[in-house]
């Protein structure tokens, strides 16, 4: 596919135009107006049935996840999720942030599945595929609601985020603390505010996120830091810089991911580094080939988020040193044992089943 040129660059938004939908075979394409091109974000009502998602990646780090959102009003331009909204009859780019399914009934529904006896209690990761912490959770608040259900059940939940949002939900990451039965881990993927602010537009800037780890940790929240993603050629040299600000903010464990590029995230993001950094585009571009076997993406669990040969080899070496020297290396143990079914769900299970 021929790559469109001469784009605008829309405020607030990490895609600049809407690529085909690799599930439809029609298509209309508009040609934009520049002058009336600001497509507003309009949140939709997703209908599921069902809150708990399973998976089986083993590079994930969870079996079960909860994503109250489809779509993210972050708009990141790099974010890998964003293929998912084809499958709902919307493109990856501009529809990924701009037309966002809320799960209004999530808190509802995971009350029910950790009530049933099929439950097995496990710990349940929130961010899974989107950010539960977007922007319209300000507003409509369904991701604090499922906490406030897992916090009842006491069961056990790793968060991820890139939005100081997380900190108004303190009181309740706390509570969960008490029972080993909470982490959080903040995305960061560059120091640099203007960088970070035309990558993930609507996110934290960096400062607000080490100001949400610095907050959670004097809460006596365990939290991590997940350099994520790592840009090769464009972030990777502030690896050690992001590490060394999270350790000093109160971190206690770290991860990183290298930029992933699936489906039609290729076209976007290489759009969007002609945009913003046309010098680094090539040297990205590049490095990444060399680091994914001459592909721009390899879908394989083993090297999707780690890449391969002397520069994924290079990378991985540079996180071990710096973490082992900032004692970035405490991962928390999560635990199932403080778990009950509180009495308001028995009433209810007991209703449901008479």
């Amino acid at each position: 596919m021929t790559l469109p040129t001469q784009l605008p660059i829309l405020r607030g938004r990490g895609a600049a135009w809407n690529p085909p939908n690799r599930f439809e075979q029609l298509r209309v394409e508009l040609d934009p107006d520049p002058d009336d091109f600001a497509p507003e974000t309009k949140l939709l009502k997703d209908r599921t049935r069902s809150i708990l998602a399973f998976n089986e990646s083993p590079d994930v780090g969870f079996d079960v996840g909860i994503n109250p959102y489809r779509g993210c009003g972050h708009g990141c331009s790099y974010c890998y999720a964003r293929p998912t909204h084809e499958y709902l009859g919307f493109s990856a780019g501009l529809d990924f942030e701009t037309r966002i399914l809320v799960k209004d009934e999530a808190p509802e529904l995971l009350a029910k599945a950790l009530a049933s006896p099929k439950w097995t209690p496990q710990v349940i990761g929130l961010s899974g595929n989107t950010d539960a912490y977007q922007p319209a959770e300000k507003r409509l608040r369904v991701t604090r609601r499922c906490l406030e259900v897992l916090a009842d059940f006491r069961n056990p939940v790793q968060i991820v985020t890139k939005s100081h949002l997380v900190t108004r939900d303190v009181d309740l990451a706390a509570d969960l603390a008490q029972h080993r039965a909470v982490s959080v881990v903040l995305s960061i993927t560059s120091l640099k505010p203007a960088l970070q602010r035309a990558m993930e537009p609507r996110a934290a800037s960096p400062a607000r996120r080490l100001h949400a780890i610095r907050v959670l940790s004097e809460a006596g929240v365990p939290v991590g830091v997940n350099v994520a993603p790592v840009v090769p050629g464009l972030t990777d040299a502030e690896l050690p810089a992001i590490l060394e600000a999270a350790a000093e903010a109160g971190a206690t464990c770290a991860s990183y991911i290298l930029l992933r590029l699936p489906h039609g995230v290729k076209d976007l993001f290489e759009t969007w580094l002609a945009q913003h950094v046309p010098d680094r585009k090539e040297k990205v571009l590049n490095r990444m080939r060399q680091m994914r076997g001459g592909k721009l993406y390899d879908a394989r669990y083993a090297q999707r988020g780690r890449g391969e040969g002397p520069w994924a080899e290079q990378l991985s070496s540079l996180f071990r040193v710096t973490t082992a020297r900032l004692s970035l290396n405490r991962p928390p143990r999560l635990s199932t044992e403080a778990f009950r079914v509180p009495s308001s769900a028995r009433g209810a299970q007991m209703d449901l089943f008479g």
